[in-house]
């Protein structure tokens, strides 16, 4: 079952945010990752988010998007990400109908 990794937040700094890009980008191609969507101006239609910047991605599972999360790669990058932001990060499956 998919899994997709969403994250909302605002952008504090955005250099230190553009290092984050640069490193957190080469890390999804090992995963099997696919950027849904990466909106810098989310239009918020209820409740109060932490910012605007939306970004979802798709894994195959969510055991993948935990890998993906936890690896080394990611690891070294992810510090850049929470530093030059606010906000939030999920893991969310997909609904299986059937």
């Amino acid at each position: 079952m998919a899994a997709y990794f969403i994250a909302q937040y605002v952008v504090t700094d955005p250099a230190g945010y553009r290092a984050y890009q640069q490193g957190a980008g080469p890390t999804l191609a090992k995963h099997g990752a696919e950027v849904v969507s990466f909106d810098v101006a989310a239009e918020t239609i209820e409740g109060k988010p932490p910012g605007p910047q939306t970004v979802i991605i798709k894994f195959a599972t969510t055991a993948a998007a935990k890998a993906w999360y936890n690896s080394p790669e990611y690891q070294a990058v992810v510090g850049k990400r929470l530093a030059a932001s606010n906000g939030f990060a999920v893991i969310s499956q997909s609904m299986h109908t059937g």
